[in-house]
């Protein structure tokens, strides 16, 4: 039997350069493994446990299905939907909170950092965004997970939850696993933490031009002269330049960088003629498919009901468990 995967990207905004190495370049890979049965959703009902503005919801929904289509995920390979459109997801994650405490999800590092950003959006449904993932997951019997390594706590409640309910209640869950890829954690352009679409300034969207990019990558901070400790912004350059240069390149601009003869300029400029030359087909395809709004239609709806008649049958299973039908 093929082994499930399930991943999907919160419609905060358009995908950024970090989503797509650290999840779709994944993401795109499992889907082309005859091995797998890959599921990708938009988690927009995760994108309502920060504050988030109704109207770029609506759009931001759409936005990241054409951006996975464009990215070369397949709807005939991939079920590609909306996470909110499956109400079996909420449901299960109700069932879910009565195997997991208060505390455990209040000691959660990702928690700690959500509510030092929003201090004064200190929901329960942020409290509770690890049982509502565990739910995405468990309710297609997901095996593997493309995401970022940031996301590891989070699997790891997951697994907690499936091998209470295995244990308790006698279900079949399998305890997944993250599946790592080359661009797993791509940090900010600012220096400090990762590339994140809540922090401005500090990533590349996929939809960026030459000219957009060169000026984001020549702000990003770096010292007078080369040479010394690699740390900050030039830490992420030569991050980026590892992923994005020749072999041959990278290690030129490396040594250098320790030899003290580096121009950083000389560095930035390469790396965003690189950086667009990966963007530029991406860019191309999505043009043409925006254009078909009756094809982005047909794709979430198709999804969606896919997505629905798994997941209708997993929650029976569950209903059944618990003494619930």
């Amino acid at each position: 039997m093929k082994k499930r995967v399930l991943s999907g990207i919160r419609a905060t905004g358009r995908l950024h350069l970090g989503n797509y190495l650290g999840a779709i370049k994944g993401m795109i890979e499992l889907q082309n493994n005859p091995g797998y049965e890959t599921f990708y959703m938009v988690a927009d009902a995760h994108t309502i446990t920060t504050p988030f503005s109704v109207n770029e919801l609506r759009q931001n929904r759409r936005e990241i299905i054409i951006d996975y289509l464009a990215a070369g995920l397949d709807p005939k390979k991939s079920t590609l939907f909306i996470q909110s459109q499956v109400s079996e997801h909420f449901e299960l994650a109700f069932y879910f909170s009565s195997v997991e405490t208060i505390s455990r999800m209040m000691h959660l590092p990702t928690y700690k950092e959500k509510v030092k950003q929003y201090p004064n959006n200190n929901t329960m449904a942020l409290l509770n965004y690890p049982i509502l993932m565990a739910a995405d997951i468990l309710l297609y019997k997901a095996h593997l997970v493309p995401v970022g390594i940031d996301q590891e706590p989070h699997l790891e409640i997951t697994r907690e939850i499936a091998r209470k309910m295995n244990q308790i209640y006698g279900t079949s869950f399998p305890e997944p696993k993250r599946f790592a890829t080359k661009g797993e954690y791509i940090p900010s352009l600012t220096g400090e933490g990762k590339m994140s679409k809540s922090i401005e300034g500090s990533y590349i969207n996929l939809n960026d031009s030459i000219d957009e990019i060169r000026k984001k990558i020549r702000a990003v901070p770096t010292a007078t002269v080369s040479g010394g400790p690699i740390i900050g912004g030039i830490k992420t350059l030569f991050m980026l330049a590892e992923i994005f240069l020749k072999e041959n390149f990278y290690k030129e601009f490396k040594e250098k960088y320790h030899n003290q003869t580096l121009k950083f300029i000389e560095l930035k400029d390469a790396l965003t003629d690189a950086i667009y030359q990966e963007l530029k087909p991406f860019q191309e395809r999505r043009k043409q498919i925006a254009a078909d709004l009756n094809y982005i239609e047909k794709v979430i709806k198709e999804g969606s009901q896919k997505a629905k008649t798994v997941s209708q049958k997993t929650l029976g299973e569950v209903k059944h468990a618990l003494g619930l039908n």
